[in-house]
C-alpha cells in the first residue's frame, strides 16, 4: 500500500511515533526517522532511539534513514526534508509525533516550562509543515502529499496539564487552518488523536479514566498508513481518533444551543435567560471528560 512512498516520522524514537514508523516500514514505506532522544520532559539528547527505530523499520521490510535533530527547529526540519529526498528521491508525507510533557499546577507552572511544551508541540508542527510546503514548491509529485498532526484527548482539557492541553488543542486549530489553505496545493492535512500507551502516560495526573486498559501503540499504525496512502486522497481537515480496535471521526467545535432576543441583549437579560435556556439542557459547570 505504501510501496515507494517516503514518510517523515518525527518523535519516532519512542511510543506511538516508534510504533507508527515500524508499521509504515511493514507496509513497504521508506521512513525518515527523526528523534532528538530526549527524556519525556524534553531533557538531554541521544541518537540511539532513532537508530533503534530505523533498524526495526528495516527488519519490518521498509527502508529507513535517521535524523538526529530538533523537530521544532526550522533549520533541522528543512535538513530533514532534504535528507529524505536525497536518499529516496521523493517525500510523500510527514507524521509529526514530537512532544514533551511538563505538568504542574497553574500557580507552580513556570514560563520556561510553558514555552518548552508549547514550542515542541506547536513549533514542531509549524516547522515540519512549512518545510513540507517549501519542498513541494520545488519538487512536483503526481499524487497528493499528506501531513498528519498529532493532538491528544487532553485537547478537551486536562487537570494539571495547562500547557500540554493548550498545545494539543492548538494542533486542532492548526490543522483546520492549514488544511483549508493547502487544499489546492496538493497537500492534505489531518489531525490524529491517538489513544495508546506511551512513556508520557505516567507523567499525566490521575483521571476518571485511570485503571482502564490502555491499548498498545501498535494499533495506531494502520490508520496512519491509510492517511499516508493514495487511498486517502481527498481526506482533508479531519480529526481522527484511533485507539485499539476503534477508529472514529471527532466533531469540530460548533454551537449546540442558540438563543435570540429582539433588539439585542443586556447583562440582565442574559442573566434572566441563561440558566433557563442553556442550563436545562447543558451542564453549565463543565468538567473535563475523556475524548472517546
Amino acid at each position: 500500500m505504501l510501496g515507494n512512498k517516503t514518510v517523515v516520522v518525527t518523535g519516532a524514537g519512542h511510543g506511538v511515533g516508534e510504533a507508527v514508523a515500524i508499521e509504515l516500514g511493514r507496509y513497504g514505506a521508506n521512513v525518515a526517522v527523526n528523534d532528538l532522544g530526549t527524556s519525556p520532559e524534553g531533557e538531554g539528547a541521544d541518537p540511539e532511539p532513532a537508530e533503534s527505530t530505523a533498524e526495526a523499520v528495516r527488519e519490518a521490510g521498509g527502508n529507513a534513514i535517521t535524523h538526529f535533530g530538533d523537530a521544532s527547529s526550522m533549520e533541522d526540519a528543512t535538513e530533514l526534508m532534504a535528507r529524505a529526498y536525497n536518499k529516496f528521491g521523493r517525500v510523500d508525507g510527514v507524521a509529526n509525533f514530537a512532544g514533551i510533557v511538563r505538568n504542574d499546577p497553574i500557580a507552580d507552572l513556570s514560563r520556561e516550562d510553558w514555552d518548552a511544551v508549547t514550542d515542541v508541540h506547536l513549533g514542531s508542527h509549524f516547522a515540519q509543515l512549512r518545510a513540507l510546503v517549501r519542498h513541494a514548491e520545488e519538487h512536483d509529485l503526481d499524487s497528493e502529499r499528506s501531513f498528519l498532526g498529532t493532538s491528544s484527548g487532553a485537547a478537551v482539557g486536562g487537570h494539571g496539564q495547562l500547557a500540554y492541553a493548550t498545545a494539543k488543542a492548538g494542533v486542532l486549530g492548526f490543522v483546520r487552518s492549514a488544511s483549508d489553505e493547502l487544499r489546492e496545493e496538493g497537500i492534505r492535512v489531518n489531525a490524529l488523536v491517538p489513544g495508546a500507551e506511551s512513556r508520557q502516560n505516567s507523567h499525566f495526573p490521575a483521571s476518571e479514566s485511570e485503571g482502564r486498559d490502555i491499548p498498545g501503540p501498535e494499533y495506531i499504525g494502520p490508520t496512519v498508513g491509510f492517511l499516508m496512502s493514495e487511498e486517502a486522497e481527498g481526506v482533508n481537515g479531519l480529526t481522527i481518533r484511533a485507539s485499539g480496535e476503534m477508529i472514529a471521526l471527532v466533531s469540530d467545535p460548533q454551537a449546540t444551543r442558540l438563543a435570540f432576543r429582539e433588539g439585542g441583549w443586556t447583562p440582565e437579560a442574559v442573566a434572566e435567560r441563561f440558566q433557563n435556556t442553556f442550563g436545562e439542557h447543558e451542564n453549565l459547570d463543565r468538567k473535563r471528560y475523556p475524548l472517546e
